[in-house]
């Protein structure tokens, strides 16, 4: 991906794998045209996930759809004209993406200018079988109108975005056939996404888990608890102090990809050294059967540095652009699932 291109989608991939369980999978579809192509930025572009893997890439330079991870080429025993049937779709979307941006731009009485038009979509498959989905376009980073697909309404984020409200609730037909996409057919192709890349979607590995610690002003120090090459992106992590959850104290930072396709967190908390002793950092991960608890112990101490034990109890599992303003989607989804679930 070029560099201008990668650095305008930076934060697509954050919006849409967030899952509130491991079991919990998703399909997630990011569409962006612009106003003014320029070198290393198409006049559309098309990336789809599922759960935290970028599967297909379009753009309007290549004119097809590229495969971006190895099992996503099973579709073809399926259907032999998948990849035909998938670019003339996208290329149906180029073209309508280049006629949207330009009559939102007017809509907003804006010359001449770069400019971007957004639409991300997807639907979400959960581990306790009910199922959801989301539309929601943007327009410079910036909500713009979603679908309520349970009154089959759009709301409109601001008075320019009214024009468009106006123009797709005069045709009822549009948002029916996108909520029968949502709860039907996303859901039937997040399905067999899900068994054509199993053995790396499905996967489960355990989170190795080291605490440090680092001296701070005022007499104090901060423990840091690092957990890294876990799989999926769903972990518990929390700090106790003999025991008791110290929430309020922790400073924590999302959990970030590694290069290896597995995840890492980081989370600390400032304490009186002399009472090192009574912290512990617990991790609780699908990869493993028990929480893990840590303590720091003096380096050198063992091989490892570490002391990891296995607490008594059951594993509680959490779940899968910097276009300036992109970071909304991250902001809103959730909001906009919950309003559009079943």
């Amino acid at each position: 991906m070029e560099r201008g291109l990668f650095v305008l989608l930076l934060g697509v991939m954050g919006a849409c794998a967030g899952s509130s369980s491991s079991s919990t999978h998703s399909q997630c579809n990011f569409y962006m045209g612009v106003s003014e192509p320029r070198e290393g930025i198409p006049w559309f572009t098309a990336l789809s996930y599922v759960d935290d893997q970028l599967f297909v890439q379009y753009d309007s330079d290549t004119k097809k759809v590229q495969p971006r991870v190895p099992w996503i080429k099973k579709a073809e025993k399926d259907d032999a004209r998948y990849w035909e049937t998938f670019t003339q779709a996208l290329h149906g979307w180029d073209q309508m993406f280049r006629v949207n941006v330009e009559d939102v731009r007017n809509y907003y009485n804006q010359s001449k200018g770069f400019h971007t038009w957004q639409l991300m979509y997807g639907c979400e498959l959960r581990d306790d079988g009910s199922k959801g989905g989301y539309i929601q376009y943007g327009y410079d980073g910036s909500d713009y109108i979603a679908l309520d697909k349970e009154t089959l309404t759009w709301t409109a984020a601001d008075v320019p975005a009214q024009n468009t409200k106006r123009t797709w609730e005069a045709e009822p037909a549009l948002a029916q056939r996108d909520k029968a996409y949502l709860e039907v057919t996303c859901i039937e192709w997040l399905r067999k996404y899900l068994d054509y890349g199993k053995e790396t979607l499905l996967r489960k590995e355990r989170p190795v888990v080291k605490v440090t610690s680092q001296a701070d002003h005022n007499d104090m120090e901060t423990l840091v608890c690092q957990a890294h090459g876990f799989y999926p992106k769903a972990i518990e992590t929390t700090w106790t102090r003999d025991g008791e959850v110290m929430e309020h104290k922790t400073f924590r930072r999302d959990v970030a990809p590694n290069s290896d396709g597995t995840y890492h967190a980081w989370l600390s908390i400032k304490i009186d050294p002399k009472d090192r002793g009574h912290y512990r950092c617990r991790v609780g991960h699908d990869g493993l059967s028990k929480p893990l608890v840590v303590a720091w112990e003096e380096p050198g101490a063992s091989n490892l540095g570490l002391i990891i034990r296995c607490a008594v109890g059951t594993v509680s599992v959490l779940l899968v652009a910097g276009i300036v303003g992109i970071y909304f989607y991250k902001k809103r989804q959730d909001s906009y699932r919950a309003a559009s679930s079943e």
